[in-house]
C-alpha cells in the first residue's frame, strides 16, 4: 500500500500548490486526485514530481507492507 501524505507536506514546504503543478508542471489533475485517494501512480510520474520538487523520493510517498497472511 503507497500513502502519499508526505507529497502534500514537502509541496507545502516548497511553496507549490495543486494549481502550480498542473498550470507550470502539466500536471492532470485526475493524477492529483488518484494520489489524494492513495491510489497507485507510474514510477515516471514519482521521478517527475521528485525533479520538480527537488527531493527524494520518501519525501513523496510511503510504502507500508500488506497485512496479507
Amino acid at each position: 500500500m503507497f500513502n502519499y501524505n508526505k507529497l502534500w507536506e514537502t509541496m507545502e514546504k516548497k511553496g507549490i500548490t495543486k494549481y502550480r503543478l498542473t498550470v507550470d508542471h502539466n500536471i492532470r489533475k485526475s493524477l492529483l486526485h488518484r494520489m489524494r485517494k492513495n491510489e497507485s501512480v507510474s514510477m515516471n510520474t514519482l521521478d517527475n514530481l521528485c525533479n520538480i520538487l527537488d527531493c527524494e523520493i520518501e519525501d513523496v510517498v510511503t510504502h507500508y507492507k500488506d497485512s496479507r497472511d
